[in-house]
C-alpha cells in the first residue's frame, strides 16, 4: 500500500463543495505525481462509475473510484473535508473522501491491496484515527498500514470484547455463505464483505464470504457451501455460478445493502430458514415478495426503468445476429446481384470457382442468422426478467411470433409474456420434493404451454396485424412523412450518444431488418447516418477551431474521425460530458439534418452497422455521403458558434473547470 499513497496525495483541508470538485482536486494530485496521464479523461471515467451507483457510505465516507486507461499504476488519494461533501450516502455528507484509481489492466496483487483498504473503511477505529490525523504524512502512514489505530478495547478492536459465541456455548452455530460484487469490483465488493463478516461475529453466526471482485475470486469450498443454512447475495452484477446455491434460504439485495445494513440481512436469512422458505435460483420465489430480478437496480427504480432494461437486454443479445446476418446478406447482394435470393441451396449446388456460388453462400448463411433475430430477442428479454428459467419460453414465444408473422413486435411481447409467466410460476409455493425438478422440467414445461397458448390463440393475431400495418406504413413512406421520420430518428440518435434513447431508435431500425422492405431499409440508412454525425462533427470542430477546445479534447478529436466513420456515436461522449449544453444540441441539430436528407434522398441500407465501410452496400451512396457531410458541417458549425459566444472563464474559476486555459475565439 505504501507505493499507492504518499503525503502529497493527502489533503487534510479539502475545500471542494461538490463531489465533482473533490474528485478533480484529488485527481490533480495524482496528475502531479505522474499517476494519471489525462485528467479530463480520468474524471470522465470517475463520473461514469458514479453514475452507475453513488459512492457515498454511511459514516461520512465517500469512495469515488474507477478503472481507467488514463491511470499508470494503482493510486489512492485522500481528502478530509470540514464542511462535508454529498456523495449520496443516506446519512448525509462525507468528510473522508478516498479517490481510488486503478489501471484498466491492474494486476491482482494491486487490486487485492485496494480491496484491503475497502475493508479497513468499515473499521470505526481506522476512520476515527484519520479524522484525528494532524499531518498528511500521518494520514498517509495510517492508510498505508504503517501505523495501527487502537481503540478503547485495544489493538484487537471491539470484536475482542464481544461475548461468547453460540459455538463456545455448545450450540451449533447458524451458518451463512455470502457473495458480494459490484460493477468495478474494487471497493463496495470488499466493504460489503467486511460489514457482513463483522455483523456475523456480533450475531454469533458463522459467515463466509465469496468476494467476486476485480482481483478475481476463489469459489467457496463445496463442504462449506453444503453445510450452510442460508445464503446472502449482495451484488450489483450477476453472481457467477449462481446455481451452486440452489435449494437454500436466500436473501438477494444490492451491494450497498450489504454495506449499510448487514445485521438486517443476517436476521432476514435466519428468519427465512426458520420458516423453511427456499428462494435460491431455480426455486420458487417467496410468495408475496419481489423476486431478485424485480429487486434489481436502485431501491426506488420504477417498472418503467426495469422494462427498458429488460428490452435492452434482448436487443443487446440480438444485435450480433443482426450485424453478422445483415452484413452477410449485403455481401451476397453485392457479389451476386438482387436475384441472389432466388439461388438454389448451396448444400446441393455449389461451384468453387463461381462468384455467384459464393454470393449465394453468404446470402444463405446471413438469412439463417437473421432467422434467429426474433427468437433471440424474445428469449433474452425473458432472460433479463427471470434469469435462465425464462430462456425456454422466451425462445418458444419468439419462434411462434415468426410462425404467425408477428415479427419484431411479436418477439417483444413474447419475451415479456414469457418472463412474466416464469416470475408468476416462481411465486407459487410447491412441495419440497418438487423443488429439484422445478428449473429443469416444471418451469420450462408450464411456461412454454402458457406462452404458446397466448401467442397462438390470444394475442398473436392482433400483434401480427399491427406488425403488418407497421410494415405497410414503412413501405409507403415518402415525401414529407419520410423526412419527418428522418428528423425524429436523427434527434433520437444524437440525444444521448449511445444511451437509452439512441438504443430505442437503433432497435426500431434493426427490427425493420427482420422483415425488410424499401421503407425499413431507408430507416436503417437514416439511423446509421445520423449516428455517425456527432463524433465526426466534434472531430471537424477540433480541427477547424482547435483553440476552443482543451488539449485533451483535441487529442480525442483525432480519434473521433475513426469512431464516427465506424458508426460509433460514443466517440462524442467526452465532448458532451465536458460541455453538454453546447455539444448535445449541436449534435442533435446535425443528426436531424442528416436523417432528413437520407430519407429525402431515398438511401437504403441492408447492413445494421459498419459506417463508411459498408458504403458500397448502400443505395444512392453518393447522396448518402452528402447527407452525412451536411449534418457534420451543421453540427460542427453550431458547436463552434456556441463555444465562441460563451463568456471568458475567470482566472479563479479556470483552475477548476474542464476548459482550463482555453482561449475564447474572436
Amino acid at each position: 500500500m505504501s507505493s499507492m499513497i504518499a503525503a502529497d496525495l493527502v489533503d487534510l483541508d479539502l475545500s471542494a463543495a461538490t463531489k465533482e470538485a473533490a474528485a478533480r482536486s484529488l485527481a490533480e494530485r495524482m496528475v502531479a505525481r505522474g499517476r494519471v496521464t489525462d485528467l479530463d479523461g480520468f474524471l470522465a471515467d470517475v463520473a461514469a462509475r458514479e453514475a452507475q451507483m453513488p459512492t457515498g457510505l454511511d459514516g461520512g465516507i465517500g469512495i469515488p473510484h474507477c478503472r481507467s486507461a488514463h491511470v499508470t499504476e494503482p493510486t489512492l488519494a485522500f481528502g478530509r473535508s470540514a464542511a462535508g461533501i454529498d456523495f449520496g450516502a443516506p446519512d448525509g455528507p462525507a468528510d473522508l473522501v478516498f479517490l481510488i484509481a486503478a489501471p484498466a489492466g491492474a494486476d491482482d496483487a494491486h487490486l487485492t491491496i485496494l480491496s484491503a483498504l475497502a475493508r479497513h473503511l468499515m473499521d470505526p477505529e481506522f476512520t476515527g484515527a484519520l479524522r484525528a490525523a494532524t499531518s498528511p504524512a500521518e494520514a498517509a502512514a495510517l492508510i498505508a498500514g504503517e501505523e495501527q489505530a487502537e481503540g478503547p478495547e485495544g489493538p484487537e478492536g471491539p470484536e475482542a470484547a464481544a461475548g461468547p459465541t453460540a459455538a463456545e456455548e455448545g450450540e451449533a452455530p447458524f451458518r451463512i455463505v455470502a457473495v458480494t460484487s459490484c460493477p468495478t469490483g474494487i471497493a463496495h465488493t470488499y466493504m460489503a464483505a467486511e460489514a457482513l463478516e463483522k455483523a456475523g461475529q456480533a450475531a454469533g453466526v458463522e459467515l463466509v464470504v465469496e468476494t467476486q471482485g476485480s482481483a478475481g475470486f476463489t469459489r467457496l469450498d463445496p463442504a462449506t457451501l453444503a453445510a450452510a443454512d442460508g445464503v446472502i447475495f449482495a451484488h450489483d452484477v450477476p453472481v457467477r455460478d449462481k446455481e451452486r446455491f440452489a435449494g437454500k434460504p436466500t436473501v438477494d439485495v444490492g451491494v450497498k445493502a450489504g454495506v449499510n445494513r448487514p445485521a438486517e440481512l443476517i436476521a432476514e436469512v435466519r428468519d427465512k430458514a426458520a420458516r423453511g422458505e427456499l428462494t435460491a435460483p431455480g426455486s420458487p420465489a417467496d410468495a408475496g415478495r419481489p423476486t431478485p430480478v424485480e429487486n434489481a437496480g436502485e431501491p426506488d427504480e420504477g417498472y418503467g426503468t426495469k422494462l427498458r432494461k429488460w428490452l435492452m437486454s434482448g436487443v443487446s443479445y440480438m444485435v450480433p445476429f443482426v450485424a453478422a446476418g445483415g452484413l452477410l446478406i449485403a455481401l451476397g447482394f453485392a457479389l451476386g446481384g438482387w436475384d441472389i435470393n432466388k439461388a438454389p441451396s448451396v448444400a446441393e449446388h455449389f461451384a468453387w470457382g463461381q462468384v455467384d456460388s459464393w454470393a449465394a453462400l453468404m446470402f444463405q448463411i446471413g438469412g439463417l442468422a437473421f432467422g434467429f433475430l426474433v427468437p433471440v430477442l424474445a428469449g433474452y428479454i425473458a432472460y433479463g426478467m427471470a434469469d435462465r428459467p425464462g430462456l425456454v419460453p422466451g425462445f418458444v414465444g419468439g419462434a411462434i411470433a415468426l410462425t404467425i408473422n408477428a415479427g419484431f413486435l411479436g418477439g417483444l411481447v413474447a419475451g415479456l409474456v414469457a418472463g412474466g409467466t416464469v416470475l408468476a410460476i416462481q411465486k407459487v409455493r410447491i412441495p419440497a420434493a418438487l423443488r429439484g425438478i422445478m428449473p429443469v422440467v416444471v418451469i420450462p414445461l408450464l411456461s412454454s404451454i402458457v406462452v404458446g397458448f397466448l401467442m397462438f390463440l390470444v394475442i398473436g393475431k392482433p400483434i401480427a396485424s399491427l406488425q403488418n400495418a407497421l410494415t405497410d406504413w414503412l413501405s409507403g413512406l415518402s415525401g414529407a412523412n419520410a423526412v419527418i421520420l428522418g428528423v425524429i430518428l436523427g434527434l433520437m440518435m444524437c440525444f444521448d450518444l449511445g444511451g437509452p434513447v439512441n438504443k430505442v431508435a437503433y432497435a426500431f431500425a434493426v427490427g425493420g431488418l427482420a422483415t425488410p422492405n424499401e421503407g425499413s431499409l431507408k430507416v436503417m440508412a437514416a439511423v446509421m447516418a445520423a449516428g455517425m454525425v456527432p463524433p465526426l462533427a466534434m472531430a471537424l470542430a477540433t480541427t477547424v477551431r482547435g483553440r476552443l477546445f482543451t488539449k485533451t479534447e483535441r487529442e480525442n478529436g483525432k480519434a473521433a474521425w475513426v469512431l464516427g466513420a465506424s458508426f460509433i456515436s460514443e466517440g462524442a461522449i467526452p465532448f458532451a460530458a465536458a460541455d453538454p449544453l453546447r455539444v448535445i444540441p449541436a449534435a442533435m441539430a446535425g443528426g436531424a439534418v442528416t436523417g432528413a436528407l437520407s430519407m429525402a434522398f431515398e438511401c437504403t441500407l441492408r447492413a445494421p452497422h459498419g459506417g463508411v465501410f459498408v458504403i458500397p452496400l448502400i443505395g444512392n451512396p453518393l447522396l448518402y455521403l452528402l447527407a452525412i457531410v451536411a449534418g457534420t458541417v451543421v453540427s460542427a458549425s453550431l458547436v463552434i458558434l456556441l463555444k465562441s459566444a460563451r463568456k471568458p472563464v475567470p482566472p479563479a474559476v479556470a483552475e477548476t473547470t474542464t476548459e482550463v486555459k482555453v482561449p475564447v475565439a474572436a
